[in-house]
């Protein structure tokens, strides 16, 4: 039994288990129940599939903070809150992949569920390298601190364009040393067709594949903000990890119900950028008022209050002025 209370990054082996099989439990529960044919998922359907992950996401939170402190609960709600509300962009690039690649949406799942297994290990890789940097190198935490500054002033500002697919340098290299068919071939990420030049039989990779690599490295790309905004709630491994990836499972479900209202959110992003100088912010604060560590409490109000009042504002504006809703639509 003295096994199972073997400390894996500052917490039992038993509480990794529960994590984790929670986590294979959902992923097993998705592929093999919930869709286990290729369909397409309505929007109705995602709400009540995205209440169920973050009701999931919550209830493990309430866990942490019952059996790690209260302190853990609220820097993992801190976490989790941060981490959704960065998905809202995500979601904006994943859907300029799908139309890119003319991805209808009953395939849009399956590449979505696979993209995710593979976050859930580059993130377990990422979060780990942080940790080991900051427990190495305490003063990571302010370069952590000022990125985040530096990115949430830079969002502040006007000018931000919309990713070009076309130009992306993973999409050229991807073309340049991989052999991809012009079309879909339904679901499938790989199939056998004569060589073009040779006529040999030869593997090709579909745009399915293609479209879940650019995802994959469309979270990384994502992970630079993220990563160091959880670092700077908390050092805590067991807590950046599980907040992210709860956060994460979700993504899919809540990916078809807000594709296509993108756009009544617009307002979300300046208040995700007043949470990230926040964040970044309270680490030199809490230095100058000679706390130990900046209120777990104060950072949680904060970062609900912002969310909240930049989702109901979204809400607010485009209703009562559509027309920029409108216009961003056509570009």
């Amino acid at each position: 039994m003295e096994f199972i209370d073997t400390l894996v990054m500052g917490k039992p082996l038993w509480m990794w288990a529960i994590f984790m099989t929670i986590v294979v439990i959902l992923l097993a529960l998705d592929l093999g129940l919930f869709h286990r044919k290729s369909r397409e998922i309505g929007v109705r359907e995602s709400l009540v599939l995205s209440a169920f992950y973050i009701t999931i996401g919550l209830g493990f939170g309430a866990w942490v903070w019952v059996n790690v402190g209260p302190t853990s609960g609220k820097e993992y709600l801190t976490g989790f809150l941060v981490e959704k509300t960065l998905s809202m962009d995500n979601i904006f690039v994943i859907s300029l992949v799908f139309t890119y690649f003319g991805v209808p949406r009953i395939y849009q799942h399956r590449v979505l569920f696979w993209g995710i297994l593979g976050v859930i290990v580059l993130r377990g890789i990422v979060i780990a390298l942080g940790a080991w940097l900051v427990a190495t190198f305490h003063w990571v935490l302010y370069i952590f601190a000022l990125l985040l500054i530096f990115t949430g002033i830079k969002m502040l500002l006007p000018g931000d364009e919309e990713p070009d697919i076309e130009d992306n340098p993973a999409l050229r290299v991807m073309r340049r040393f991989l052999r991809i068919t012009p079309k879909l071939y339904g679901q499938r990420f790989f199939i056998r067709k004569p060589d073009d030049k040779t006529g040999k039989i030869v593997t090709w990779v579909t745009p399915l594949f293609v479209a879940m690599i650019l995802i994959e490295i469309v979270d990384v790309i994502f992970a630079l903000d993220s990563i160091p905004a959880i670092f700077a709630i908390t050092t805590d491994t067991f807590v950046v990890y599980t907040s992210n990836i709860f956060a994460i499972l979700g993504l899919r479900a809540l990916y078809f119900a807000l594709a296509a209202v993108i756009d009544r959110f617009q307002y979300l992003k300046p208040a995700l950028a007043m949470i990230l100088v926040f964040i970044g912010s309270k680490i030199f604060v809490a230095d100058l008022a000679g706390w130990e560590k900046f209120p777990a409490t104060v950072s949680l109000s904060v970062t609900i209050s912002l969310i909240a009042g930049g989702i109901l504002y979204s809400l607010w504006r485009t209703q009562r002025d559509p027309a920029p809703a409108a216009q961003d639509d056509k570009a």
